[in-house]
């Protein structure tokens, strides 16, 4: 069967999406266009509204409309705690949580020396600028618990405890609701060492 230029250029599109191969973007793709018409068609307005409209906020550089987003402007935030996370995704799970009011610096990656990410791609520099204001107290590492992602938290507290910045690390554990003889080893041995 041959396909149209238009189907293979959306089968193609839709692969670029995390986790989606070839026989997922193909369902979809078909799907889309033979079931949901008008549902491609809002997709296709929201992703063009929201590529045209959405950038970093130039404080923290989570995705917003604005210059400067909501959570930075919230005068309720406590501007004394910054929590560091990788990515806008992970500044929405913890915000989901309610669990943290402070504010947030974006790194927008972490560091991996294979693919060239140094440590002025993730906008070192300007993390200890912000985090040497004068008014941050504390700054809280929150990447991911990947080698990449420790790496990345090692060296961004090397750089500001070298300045005087106070640096707490999310702590590792047993997920809440979990059985002791289903936990991988890693994880209740960082458990013991992260114990309190």
């Amino acid at each position: 069967m041959t396909q149209s230029h238009a189907l293979d250029a959306l089968i193609q599109s839709l692969r670029r999406l995390p986790g989606v191969g070839v026989k997922s973007a193909t369902r979809m793709a078909f799907h889309l266009l033979q079931h949901d018409r008008a549902g491609a068609e809002q997709l296709a307005r929201a992703l063009e509204g929201a590529v045209r409209s959405v950038h970093h906020c130039a404080r923290c550089h989570t995705f917003t409309e604005a210059e400067v987003c909501s959570t930075c402007l919230d005068p309720q935030r406590d501007a004394t705690r910054l929590c560091v996370v990788e990515t806008p995704a992970d500044q929405a799970a913890l915000e989901r949580t309610g669990a943290f009011r402070g504010l947030y610096f974006v790194l927008l990656g972490r560091l991996s020396p294979l693919d060239g990410v140094g440590p002025q791609d993730i906008g070192l520099q300007e993390l200890i600028a912000r985090a040497s204001d004068g008014v941050v107290q504390e700054v809280i590492l929150a990447t991911s618990f990947t080698a990449e992602g420790e790496a990345t938290a090692h060296v961004l507290s090397e750089a500001l405890q070298r300045r005087g910045v106070r640096v707490t690390r999310l702590a590792r554990g047993v997920p809440v609701g979990s059985e002791l003889e289903y936990v991988d080893l890693g994880t209740i041995a960082h458990a013991l060492a992260d114990r309190r």
